[in-house]
């Protein structure tokens, strides 16, 4: 069997300057599953950086409508119409989101792209509305949608069982919500936003926002008993320091792997 691999495209919050806004993908095989597209066209120069074939993005999910997970959905449509049309793409490419996104994304689309892509959208690049609770066949996945039930802006995170029978799950970019407990729970892998370290949160003000912490993402996942926990959508005061600093504070409150990426890193499921 193949490594399933997790690519880190980015790691940082929206006002994030020195890292990319956190975005990745799953690799199974020679395909990818993308979850959100950062803020603008820098996810292309990480593509390419990374070595990840636009050719082979079939499947993209857009978790929810804020600036810094959306708006390279315009630059990723542009550059698979583009490879559509000079035969470099087979097959249709599909865009998941909560039913309410389905027109944002073909608004943005519409005023930004030229006409030739932009008729694309629909035909050989379908928009997918999801429903919570919704699943969809994804690579080899199963891949169970969910309201994270957001205090901000309608927002879905995801679960699947990877092929070496692990359970990845994906809140979003908020706190975990206990509604979302029955596709939380049992998971080998989760995936959690922290904005800054707890000794910080007068300079950073994460619970304003309605972020987390380092300390409260690690607390829930040793209650739930989660034994790998990744944390990214970050602030970037730090960079050099940051995974240091993070696993410091995280391991006073969680047992488990814990895991504080770069941008433009693989890790091994």
């Amino acid at each position: 069997m193949d490594k399933e691999l997790l690519y880190v495209f980015g790691t940082g919050n929206a006002a994030a300057t020195r890292l990319y806004n956190t975005c990745f993908a799953l690799r199974c095989g020679d395909e990818f599953f993308m979850v959100d597209t950062g803020g603008g066209n820098g996810i292309l120069g990480i593509l390419e950086y990374m070595e990840v074939p636009v050719s082979r993005i079939h499947h993209l999910f857009v978790t929810h409508e804020h600036t810094d997970h959306i708006l390279g959905v315009v630059w990723m449509v542009r550059m698979i119409a583009t490879a559509m049309k000079k035969g470099e793409y087979e097959g249709e490419a599909h865009i998941y989101c909560h039913e309410g996104l389905v027109e944002t994304i073909r608004t943005l689309c519409r005023l930004t792209i030229q006409d030739k892509f932009y008729c694309m959208l629909g035909e050989q690049i379908r928009l997918e509305p999801l429903k919570d609770g919704d699943m969809r066949h994804i690579l080899d996945y199963d891949v169970t949608f969910f309201d994270i039930h957001s205090t901000k802006a309608r927002q879905f995170g995801f679960t699947l069982t990877l092929n070496n029978e692990k359970k990845l799950t994906c809140t979003g970019d908020e706190p975990y919500n206990p509604l979302c407990e029955s596709y939380v729970k049992g998971s080998d892998w989760l995936l959690h936003e922290a904005f800054c370290l707890y000794a910080e949160r007068e300079q950073w003000k994460p619970y304003e926002k309605h972020h987390a912490t380092v300390k409260e993402a690690c607390e829930l996942a040793e209650t739930m008993q989660i034994p790998n926990l990744l944390l990214w959508h970050t602030e970037d005061s730090n960079i050099a320091g940051r995974q240091r600093l993070y696993q410091s504070e995280g391991q006073k409150y969680y047992s488990g792997s814990l895991f504080v990426p770069d941008d433009k890193s693989l890790i091994i499921l």
